[in-house]
């Protein structure tokens, strides 16, 4: 006599392995997109301190996100997750424009967070 699962066992298991995978994936993809905004939240502010300290130390605000690198305010501009790109920032200058050009930044990704925002907004 030949053992051996027959295709009713088969199609339950096959359904229960796809109930659990309806219930974990749209979990994961949740926390992947809740970590890549709090990963631009933290690259925001660590460019705002950044740009805070060089102000306070030249009395001007930064020429460049790249100045803040090459004035060792920054290791490197970081990677902005929602758009994955560093080059994608978006820069606010000052009112005065003799005191620099770079005032405040934001995300250029044209996407909203999971609150409802804009990205470009925080």
């Amino acid at each position: 006599m030949r053992r051996g699962f027959t295709l009713l066992e088969l199609l339950v298991v096959m359904a229960i392995i796809a109930t659990l995978l309806s219930l974990a994936v749209p979990r994961y993809f949740g926390s992947v997109q809740r970590a890549e905004e709090a990963t631009l939240r933290q690259n925001l502010s660590l460019m705002r301190s950044a740009i805070d300290q060089h102000y306070a130390d030249h009395g001007r605000y930064p020429e460049s996100l790249d100045a803040l690198v090459t004035q060792h305010y920054l290791r490197s501009v970081p990677l902005d997750p929602a758009t994955g790109a560093t080059d994608t920032w978006i820069v606010t200058a000052p009112a005065p424009p003799e005191l620099g050009q770079v005032y405040d930044v934001s995300s250029g990704a044209e996407t909203t967070a999971l609150d409802g925002t804009a990205f470009s907004t925080w």
